[in-house]
């Protein structure tokens, strides 16, 4: 499987290339593009600055031109919060898209948004602050409405980033519990 993978808020990060690596080691092709230009980040908060003064609208051009050269050969998009909201925008918009794996994030629908039955796995912590309980009855209802094919894996106890190990929310049980479900939802497809 081809699949384009997308950092979260605190930028290219070792975690990304280790999940990667993992992806790869399991016979996918993965490309990690660096949205933030090089910039990495300590805190969730200086993240979301510097994503705020990039602009959403450029970041989403830069996924855009990244996943572009690939898209023909059918790209399963993932991504970690921050990018598994970009992968989500990208995979609803390409219809060669064949899967979209979302890791701790989810975004918006456009209303008008139709999918012929796209594959949508996501995992999420259970609580998790930026994907309360509403959020993701509404966001799976509209998945479900615009024809997407949807599972979401909770974790209960785990911090939002827990599959990043360097960070302070890891939960080496959930994440070794998510790649395990996630790869085999890329080898279903």
């Amino acid at each position: 499987m081809n699949v384009m993978l997308f950092h979260s808020t605190y930028g290219l990060r070792p975690a990304v290339h280790e999940a990667a690596d993992r992806l790869r080691a399991a016979g996918h092709q993965v490309w990690t593009p660096d949205l933030f230009g090089g910039r990495v980040f300590d805190t969730v908060e200086e993240g979301m600055d510097h994503h705020a003064a990039i602009g959403a609208d450029e970041l989403l051009k830069r996924a855009v031109l990244a996943a572009a050269p690939y898209s023909e050969r059918g790209l399963v998009y993932a991504g970690f919060s921050l990018g598994a909201a970009t992968a989500q925008t990208l995979a609803l918009g390409d219809d060669k898209a064949r899967g979209l794996l979302l890791l701790h994030g989810t975004s918006d629908l456009a209303a008008n948004t139709a999918v012929d039955e796209l594959p949508v796995q996501l995992h999420v912590a259970e609580p998790d602050p930026f994907e309360t309980d509403d959020w993701l009855s509404s966001w799976y209802l509209q998945m479900r409405r615009a024809g997407a094919d949807v599972e979401i894996y909770r974790y209960p106890g785990a911090g939002h980033l827990y599959t990043d190990p360097g960070l302070p929310d890891h939960d080496a049980e959930a994440a070794e519990a998510t790649w395990r479900v996630a790869l085999g939802f890329l080898d279903a497809l």
